[in-house]
């Protein structure tokens, strides 16, 4: 260490900036406002990540603004605000995750599950799975606009209580209070909430809805058990009697936290199947993408039987419809088909991973669009076929039976019906 770096008011370790460019680089990410790709910022690595320590260690790295990307949300026709830093900033945010991570994971709650070493979705999804066939009611909770109602001041209480670092709680502020720039150029100042999309995001989050939610869930109802996924989060109850309590328990709650349950949204929810008959008008729920409802399933004897268990969503189907639809392969007949199949199954591989975990037929159900374009690109591509849609059904067939593995999706296996 030179006389200079023991000068500066902050010790970080360049290892620690290198380890969390590295970081950054593998998750890729958009340009935020200087227009700085990975790429570009790769150009001088050296210097840029020099410049990043240098700053942080001296106590004067100041986080330029976030750049708002509105992204569009379902069904609804709205659309959900994201804040994009730039490259340095988020590789000087990771620097600060990696150094909070190891100290808070440990205190997380066990039925935690978002953005934490070892913990998945599906690892949610299975367990919420398994307890809704114990529990006859789920209280499905919505939290209203959760990243951007975050109250500063309760947050920076919850990151002292198991951190002083000086440079992580001063680096923490700032990016808090940084503005965010608008599609139009215009600066806009926050006074609460962490953007989506900013490194740091996430672990801050966890951490606030740790001490909101997961240690009051524990104190005071202990009986209850509980899934949440950073600010997706479902409760199993008894009886609607106890749903309906807790609801308003949580909805005063959240008040005192400064944050809201979304009236519409949040919902009591009977978890109906073969041996649970009652009528009630909620009867399904959406968690992660998958909608748990009562559905035709198979016993080890190929007996059939309803059962409450999830399923890929509607709305996630939808939005994989409509991407198939834009990527209009029927159109490329300059393609051969294993260049078509090269070309989309990194996204049918990412659907039918996530969403072919639970009832798979329900993906296949969704996904069978894609074979509808095969045929009409067959159709276009090649004569022996033009004006013979049933015979290019009959070649489809045959080549999913030659070759299952050529599109991701053909891995399903048939349908339940």
């Amino acid at each position: 260490m030179t006389r200079v770096d023991r000068a500066k008011p902050f010790c970080i370790a360049k290892r620690d900036v290198w380890e969390a460019y590295k970081r950054v680089k593998a998750n890729r990410g958009a340009a935020g406002v200087d227009g700085q790709s990975i790429e570009d910022f790769d150009r001088d690595l050296n210097k840029n990540l020099y410049r990043v320590w240098n700053r942080m260690c001296s106590g004067s790295y100041f986080p330029p603004p976030v750049r708002r990307v509105d992204i569009p949300k379902g069904e609804t026709g709205g659309t959900r605000p994201l804040g994009i830093p730039t490259v340095a900033d988020r590789i000087a945010q990771m620097v600060v995750t990696r150094y909070l991570e190891p100290i808070l994971e440990p205190a997380f709650h066990t039925d935690s599950y978002g953005y934490r070493p070892g913990k998945s979705a599906h690892d949610a999804l299975a367990v919420a799975r398994r307890r809704c066939w114990r529990h006859d009611w789920v209280l499905d909770l919505d939290i209203q606009s959760f990243f951007d109602e975050i109250d500063w001041g309760l947050l920076m209480q919850a990151v002292r209580r198991h951190t002083d670092c000086k440079w992580v709680l001063l680096y923490l502020q700032r990016w808090l209070e940084a503005p965010v720039r608008m599609p139009d150029g215009t600066l806009v100042e926050r006074t609460r909430g962490t953007p989506q999309g900013a490194v740091v995001s996430p672990v801050l989050a966890n951490l606030f809805l740790h001490y909101v939610f997961d240690l009051w869930m524990r104190r005071e109802h202990p009986d209850i058990p509980f899934e949440r996924y950073a600010d997706d989060a479902i409760c199993h109850c008894r009886s609607e009697a106890q749903a309906l309590e807790l609801r308003q328990a949580l909805e005063k709650r959240f008040a005192d936290c400064k944050l809201q349950l979304h009236p519409q949204k949040t919902k009591v929810v009977y978890c109906k199947d073969a041996n649970r008959s009652g009528q009630y008008p909620e009867q399904s729920f959406d968690f992660l993408g998958y909608t748990f409802r009562p559905r035709l399933a198979s016993n080890r004897n190929g007996g059939r039987f309803v059962a409450f268990i999830p399923a890929v969503s509607n709305k996630a189907g939808k939005r994989m419809r409509l991407s198939v639809r834009r990527w209009r392969m029927h159109r490329r007949s300059d393609l051969e088909l294993a260049q078509i199949a090269a070309w989309v199954n990194p996204a049918l591989t990412g659907w039918v991973r996530y969403f072919g975990r639970f009832y798979p037929s329900k993906l296949q159900e969704e996904l069978r669009t894609i074979d509808a374009f095969i045929v009409r690109w067959a159709t276009r591509k090649y004569k022996r076929f033009r004006g013979h849609t049933t015979a290019t059904w009959h070649w489809l067939r045959s080549l999913k039976r030659r070759d299952q593995a050529l599109f991701a999706h053909w891995s399903l296996g048939p349908t339940v019906r």
